[in-house]
């Protein structure tokens, strides 16, 4: 397994992370996910370890803690030997403070977590969204405290924008507080807006993508083909709405894509997703998950190989969208200000 520095921290993290979002399977999205017991987590991350995987992601809102709860249990005795990555800002119940990134909310929040989570310290915690309620001065003076005190290590955020994210920047620069290192986002080859906005300012200010949804929402699993209808089990019946929005056509485009060149490699659609995206600018990890342990073995083999820059060329072309304004225009001024890919 290869290791990347997590940003620019001096932090090193797997090349591919284990999502904990199947554990649980409490309520109508979680359950689409799946269901793992700790019996069934124990033995995945077995086989995590074994392959080198370390990583662990998981959020306070999956499976309304159930997730972290059945992770903490699965990884007892063994502490020391895994990354723990979670997240919080979504709301947790109908309290009225009991979402966001208050100083209140957070406090408590990560409390909450170390207990669920059976430690004492969280490698990586990640906002989850932007708090635009909240002060940035007070989130980020809170975080500093969370580190000071030795509950987190590292931090990072999620689905932010990028003048969130940049002016978080400022803002801890100005008081000397921690930068954010990672930014856990979707990325897959039917999704590549990061690579708009955020994947510049990642390169430009240090901050390591952290991927989730490679597969984009399931459709890039081999499974999704024209004129069929979708597996019994796909995510897509019941959270479709959730998911980030794709057009069937280019699905089909880049599935056509990735049929070729499973057949020259001998490789699955989903490792070579998972590969491509391993070859992108600022991708320090992308994190699988796995229903069982076929799949996650499935999802073990995207490492240790590379597609060739002709097949990687393919891919960028069946999978290239007409970009937003101002993006396309920036593309006539490559000359002082090229794109990152």
């Amino acid at each position: 397994m290869e290791y990347r520095q997590l940003g620019a921290s001096g932090f090193t993290v797997p090349v591919l992370s284990f999502g904990a979002g199947t554990f649980g399977g409490k309520g109508p999205l979680f359950s689409a996910w799946g269901n793992t017991d700790v019996a069934e987590a124990r033995r995945l991350i077995d086989i995590c370890l074994d392959a080198g995987l370390t990583m662990f992601d998981t959020a306070d809102v999956y499976s309304t803690g159930e997730s972290e709860r059945i992770l903490g249990e699965a990884i007892k005795g063994r502490r020391d030997e895994v990354i723990i990555s979670t997240k919080a800002t979504f709301r947790f119940s109908d309290r009225p403070n009991d979402v966001g990134s208050s100083r209140h909310h957070l406090l408590k929040t990560v409390d909450s977590q170390l207990k669920r989570l059976g430690t004492d310290y969280i490698d990586l915690f990640q906002l989850h969204g932007f708090d635009a309620k909240t002060p940035v001065e007070e989130t980020l003076s809170t975080l500093d405290a969370l580190v000071r005190a030795g509950k987190i290590r590292y931090t990072g955020v999620s689905n932010f924008s990028g003048w969130h994210l940049m002016k978080s920047l400022a803002v801890a620069d100005r008081y000397g507080y921690p930068r954010y290192v990672a930014n856990q986002t979707y990325y897959s080859l039917v999704g590549r807006d990061y690579e708009w906005e955020l994947m510049p300012l990642g390169l430009d200010q240090g901050v390591g993508a952290v991927v989730w949804s490679p597969l984009g929402w399931g459709r890039l699993t081999g499974k999704i083909r024209r004129g069929q209808p979708l597996p019994a089990t796909s995510r897509l019946h019941e959270t479709a709405d959730s998911g980030p929005p794709v057009d069937d056509e280019h699905v089909y485009r880049v599935v056509d894509a990735l049929d070729e060149i499973a057949k020259e490699t001998g490789k699955t659609i989903p490792q070579i997703a998972l590969n491509w995206l391993l070859q992108r600018p600022t991708v320090s990890t992308v994190v699988v998950g796995a229903r069982n342990e076929e799949q996650l073995r499935q999802n073990l083999g995207a490492v240790g190989w590379s597609l060739t820059k002709e097949q990687v060329a393919r891919l960028d072309e069946a999978s290239a969208i007409t970009l937003a304004y101002p993006y396309w225009h920036q593309r006539f001024f490559a000359e002082r200000n090229p794109p990152p890919v």
